[in-house]
């Protein structure tokens, strides 16, 4: 059987290994804390609940929007550009939330913003392509 969105599927796996690391992150802060709900007022449980959250509001969609370029057959080298700049982007970012370190949370969400607007293009050449067939038939 063919795989349809190789590229997306490994990204996912990927991305999954780094998203179960930040749920573990906040486990952790919680039980040494002994916080059930919320932050407790720590700002390390809070940093490890942000990195968990912000990840889980910004990779689903960027995985979406790769997914469905691949499906529409958008170039491989559009694809891996989606996918470096959102792996790179997002481990940046969570070792950045977690360390306090602001410039590189920045360069993180920098490239993490750069991934979604990728992801847009890889769409958009394959619908605008696909769109003028239409017309042109």
């Amino acid at each position: 059987m063919p795989l349809l969105v190789p590229i997306a599927a490994t990204t996912a796996l990927v991305l999954a290994v780094l998203y179960i690391r930040l749920a573990f992150a906040v486990i952790k802060k919680r039980r040494q804390h002994k916080v059930a709900l919320g932050t407790g007022q720590y700002p390390d449980l809070e940093a490890a609940i942000r990195a968990h959250g912000n990840f889980a509001e910004y990779v689903p969609l960027a995985l979406v929007l790769l997914a469905c370029a691949e499906l529409n057959h958008s170039p491989w080298w559009l694809l891996v550009s989606v996918t470096l700049t959102l792996v790179i982007g997002r481990t940046i970012h969570a070792s950045a939330i977690s360390g306090s370190d602001l410039k590189k949370r920045v360069q993180g969400m920098k490239l993490t913003f750069a991934s979604l607007a990728l992801g847009v293009t890889a769409n958009v050449v394959p619908l605008a392509l696909g769109l003028l067939n239409l017309v042109k038939n």
